[in-house]
């Protein structure tokens, strides 16, 4: 089985829209009240939470893979 790396910032993309996924099917279904306005900043908000998350794992990747030398010292 193919591993792929993992990818934190599109994790944190994809549940932020889950969760503005379930607010609005609750409110649809009639479980609770959700305030039209409440989609824009739950949603930018965890956008630019996620962009920060990715930014933040390419500089640690970056940072592990410059301390790396290509030949074994061993």
């Amino acid at each position: 089985m193919l591993r792929h790396e993992l990818q934190p910032g599109k994790l944190v993309a994809g549940t932020v829209l889950v969760v503005a996924g379930v607010l609005y099917a609750g409110d649809a279904g009639g479980a609770w009240q959700t305030p039209w306005f409440v989609a824009i900043p739950l949603v930018a908000g965890g956008l630019c939470l996620a962009g920060a998350v990715a930014l933040l794992t390419g500089l640690v990747r970056r940072h592990r893979r410059a301390g790396r030398t290509g030949a074994d010292p061993a």
